[in-house]
């Protein structure tokens, strides 16, 4: 196989100018076609980024295609993945991976029946911070992890997603939608969650789109979207986490690690960069200092901010791995746990009733500064 691997992307929406524009910064990674069923959405973006806009057909039958990005909305990633996989294509699939275990097992059963590997975004822990925020725990500075906080809150979609219905339905809410970061980051962290119990509603059966084309429209809410979780891990720590898009202000940290000897402030797992806060046993707060990791290093700057920007590294890393063979940060083992855990939540809510978590998996190695500006051209 090429040192260099061509990728396809399937899904020309919001979120596709992403991979677009950052796929570029990754050796080893060449976007040579788009498509989607809106053939003119492929065909804008394809002039857009300078690549070839196919139909979904005509992609997966692509010699010069190794690996697809799969970028549907989350419904539709399974059947989607299921294709590629089936034309014998690498996957890498925006969060979540799937919408249930039943489908995220037959993945794995297909994708090992191929010989094919199967990644899943987010990829924002190996960002800097949250790097940093794992050396200082692999150092022991603040002990053994025994508990935490998360918290993902505001109030919803439908203020600014040109099409918000999908985050309403099954499949959507705040916990299949951004619970992936946060679970991710804690795999990360503290390493694979054993059991969930949670607490879920949702606010009004209904919403009003504000956002533009649609503003004043009003679509259905079938999914919770509040809810409390409370996590236990393998290694016995507890650590609850709240999502909700029923939530107008909150002043919560977006994650919080307690350990014997200490405490972290982790920032918002959704971005690769921002301020580690360690405080130890004397209760005086230290920033852990920047240590130069390239994926934190400012890149990018909306509506005034200015931010560190490096997703599309998990499909670097997965494609670095077709060719060493090596284990993969974001792997489908660990998607699949997500997966598991954030179900398992929901599950929970339904029930009453704590969930086991079917699915082992282990902490992704850690990226250290030189393995992270090896992936960069």
């Amino acid at each position: 196989m090429s040192e260099t691997l061509g990728v396809g992307i399937i899904g020309c929406g919001n979120i596709s100018t992403t991979y677009f524009k950052f796929a570029p910064l990754f050796k080893g990674v060449e976007i040579r076609g788009c498509a989607d069923l809106n053939r003119g959405a492929a065909q804008a973006r394809g002039e857009e980024f300078g690549v070839r806009a196919m139909t979904v057909h005509d992609l997966l039958l692509a010699d010069d295609i190794d690996v697809v990005v799969n970028l549907t909305i989350p419904d539709a990633h399974w059947p989607v993945s299921k294709e590629i996989l089936s034309a014998g294509k690498h996957v890498y699939s925006e969060k979540p991976l799937v919408l249930n275990l039943e489908e995220g097992r037959a993945m794995q059963a297909l994708a090992a029946e191929k010989g094919l590997k199967v990644g899943s975004a987010p990829d924002t822990f190996m960002g800097g911070a949250h790097q940093r925020a794992r050396k200082a725990i692999d150092e022991g500075r603040i002990g053994k992890i025994t508990a935490g906080t998360c918290h993902v809150m505001s109030h919803g979609m439908e203020h600014w997603h040109p099409n918000p219905d999908f985050f309403f339905l099954p499949g959507g809410g705040p916990i299949l939608d951004l619970g992936p970061y946060y679970i991710a980051n804690l795999v990360n962290l503290v390493g694979p969650v054993k059991r969930v119990a949670a607490l879920t509603s949702m606010a009004t059966p209904t919403r009003t789109i504000s956002s533009q084309p649609r503003a004043g429209e009003e679509i259905p809410v079938k999914t919770p979207t509040n809810i409390h979780a409370l996590l236990e891990f393998v290694n016995g720590a507890t650590i609850t986490l709240s999502a909700s898009w029923d939530v107008w202000a909150h002043k919560h940290q977006n994650m919080e690690l307690y350990g014997t000897e200490g405490s972290l402030y982790v920032p918002d797992p959704n971005f690769f960069g921002g301020d580690v806060i360690l405080t130890g046993r004397d209760g005086v707060a230290e920033t852990l200092a920047d240590d130069g990791h390239p994926f934190g290093i400012i890149n990018q700057e909306h509506n005034g901010r200015k931010f560190a920007n490096y997703r599309a590294a998990g499909l670097a890393d997965m494609v670095q791995s077709i060719s060493t063979g090596s284990d993969y940060r974001c792997s489908l083992d660990r998607a699949l746990h997500a997966v598991d855990v954030m179900c398992s939540i929901l599950k929970s809510g339904e029930t009453g009733s704590f969930v086991e978590i079917e699915t082992p998996c282990e902490r992704p190695a850690a990226l250290s500064k030189e393995d992270a500006q090896a992936m960069l051209r």
